[in-house]
């Protein structure tokens, strides 16, 4: 059977298309950066394929509907939000992804930017190689003395709060389904946040979570806590958290995703408060290899008839 691959952030498919060959099947790829969703439309009537992997670029209704015989959708990651889910469930054609491939990228990182935060990390080293030693002007803060609060709690969020428990900081979970089996207390989302020095956000962008981070829910959370997201940029208003920081509300961010990317607003890259990375946690040579291997294997599995491991819808 034909599948196809819309998009891909690493060198070649070499790996994808080893495995699919194996199982007798045949690989057709889009450009190793995402097109657009019309791109994706026309590349989708242009090989009619029985899967579809997808990376970053849009997956529309349209090109879903256009494949006679369409039996996986097979996101290449954890985030469902450039896929058109309903219409997927609309013609019973299961969403998979790979939950967990990255969970210990992600949790590293999100437990690196808070470290970096408490020790002062990235100012104190603009200020030493700006010809500034200071170390009596430094502010920094005791990890152990933190409450840091997990918002979600599935794989990823798991191993953050074992992360920052380890490290003896306090740990507050928020999540739909944690009702406090793994020895964290639980919380409802504006407690968490009034408690929580440090606040991490391992949420999906849905549009229940677009902007769940407005301004009055900035406003909720304790003086001078830090805001991590490591998940979606579109869960945190941009222009509230600018407006946030700049008056002092809030003693900075971290930041491997944002709104806009990747182009977010100017007036939050500029903040010397804001530590930014490019959309990165997820990555290292073991997750992206992991990620690439279960993803085409769950593709194998269902053109074999068999069910999905993952299947989100």
């Amino acid at each position: 059977m034909r599948v196809i691959v819309t998009d891909y952030p690493w060198p070649d498919l070499d790996l994808e298309r080893e495995i699919l060959a194996e199982a007798g099947h045949d690989l057709a790829a889009g450009r190793d950066v995402p097109g657009t969703a019309e791109d994706i439309e026309a590349l989708v009537a242009a090989n009619d394929p029985a899967a579809i992997m997808t990376c970053w670029a849009p997956l529309s209704d349209k090109a879903i509907a256009t494949p006679r015989d369409l039996r996986i959708i097979q996101r290449l990651g954890v985030g469902l939000d450039n896929i058109d889910v309903g219409a997927a469930t609309a013609r019973g054609v299961p969403v998979t992804n790979v939950p967990d491939y990255c969970a210990e990228e992600v949790s590293d990182h999100a437990i690196a930017l808070m470290l970096a935060w408490a020790r002062g990390l990235i100012p104190l080293d603009r200020e030493v190689k700006g010809g500034t030693w200071n170390p009596a002007g430094a502010s920094l803060r005791r990890v152990s003395t933190l409450t840091v609060g997990v918002l979600g709690f599935g794989a990823i969020g798991q191993r953050t709060a074992a992360k920052a428990a380890a490290l003896e900081a306090k740990v507050l979970v928020h999540s739909r389904s944690y009702r406090g089996g793994a020895g964290y207390p639980s919380a409802r989302l504006d407690e968490a946040l009034a408690a929580s020095d440090v606040v991490i956000i391992n949420l999906p962008l849905t549009p229940e979570t677009h902007h769940l981070f407005d301004e009055a829910r900035l406003a909720v959370m304790k003086p001078g806590a830090f805001l991590i997201n490591v998940s979606r940029g579109g869960i945190v208003d941009s222009v509230a958290l600018t407006q946030a920081l700049a008056a002092g509300r809030l003693s900075g961010a971290g930041l491997d995703v944002a709104e806009g990317e990747p182009n977010p607003l100017p007036a939050l890259v500029a903040r010397p408060d804001v530590i930014l990375t490019p959309h990165v946690a997820f990555s290292s040579p073991t997750s992206i290899a992991e990620l690439r291997t279960r993803a085409s294997q769950e593709v194998v599995r269902v053109l074999a008839g068999q069910p999905p491991l993952h299947r989100c819808n």
